[in-house]
Order: structure tokens, then sequence, then C-alpha cells
């Protein structure tokens, strides 16, 4: 299919213990080939534990290589809902304005979307996005910034395929 590797983390006590099936991987999936037109390459269920995520994010993008990673869960306000916090420590820089425009989408359908801590940001060439847990809110968040995510990437990798356009603003 497409050229980039997309890995994705589930962020679940619930779906890391087999407790529950891993109801947006089929939708994060589908959306990647429809906008990206690859398959996911990496997946992984893990807990909602600090260290656990921290090391699964850096494996994907240091050692197995992907272009992009999504992680989704973890968004939230409960106690257990971490995943921005460790976000934040593994990407050198971060691209608040994917996290903002998730947002923003979001409160077009549900003004709790205000209360999402998703963020957005890079490692080295890779692309790091959280997403929800909710499976609506993957769909929603995911199709916010899908028509920018293989810009970013072609920036952040330097192949001057990106899209130049901007709509003659300049940027």
């Amino acid at each position: 299919m497409g050229k980039w590797k997309v890995g994705v983390i589930s962020a679940s006590d619930s779906i890391a213990t087999g407790e529950r099936e891993d109801d947006r991987i089929p939708i994060i999936r589908q959306l990647t080939r429809e906008w990206l037109q690859v398959d996911v390459a990496v997946y992984r269920a893990v807990s909602d534990d600090m260290e656990d995520l921290k090391e699964n994010m850096i494996e994907l993008v240091d050692r197995e290589k992907c272009d992009l990673l999504i992680v989704t869960g973890g968004t939230g306000l409960s106690p257990r809902d971490v995943t921005p916090e460790v976000t934040a420590w593994v990407i050198d820089r971060p691209v608040p304005g994917l996290a903002e425009e998730m947002r923003r989408a979001g409160l077009q359908q549900s003004r709790r979307a205000m209360l999402t801590r998703a963020v957005a940001g890079t490692r080295g060439n890779s692309l790091i996005v959280n997403l929800p847990g909710n499976p609506k809110g993957v769909g929603i968040c995911f199709n916010a910034i899908g028509d920018m995510l293989s810009d970013a990437l072609h920036i952040l990798q330097g192949t001057g395929e990106a899209n130049e356009d901007w709509g003659g603003l300049g940027w």
C-alpha cells in the first residue's frame, strides 16, 4: 500500500488484560487506509501505566521506526489517564495545532470534548498523536486531522513532497 509505517498503542487497562476487546483499532485501521493508504504495521495494547506506556512509545518510534504513532485512550480526566503526560515526556517538540483541531472538531459534536487532554508532537522525524479512547471520538478526531498527516510526515522527513500551497497564505 503506502509508504508510511504506522504504529498504534491502545492505552487501556481492560484491553491490555483482555477483559474487553479493542473497539477502536478497527476504526483506526480503516482511517489509516483511507487517509494515508497504509495499514497499521504495529499494534500494542498497553496498560495505563506511565512506565509501560513510555517504554512502548519509545520502542515503536526509535526501534520499530514508526513514522506515525497513534496512542488511543488515556486522554481524559480520570486518575489513570496518563497518555498526555507520557507523550509530553517522549516528544521533542509539540504540535499543538493538531490537538487544537481535534478538540475543535469534537466540540461540534459534544461539549465534553473540552475535557480531553490529547496532545501531539514529534520525536525525531516521527509524529505522535493522542486520540481519545471512545470509538466515536477516535473517528471525529482522526478525520479532523487526517488531511494534514501526510503533509506533516513529508515535512518531518524532509521528502519535499508536501503540499506547499497552504491555501495561498504563505505559511
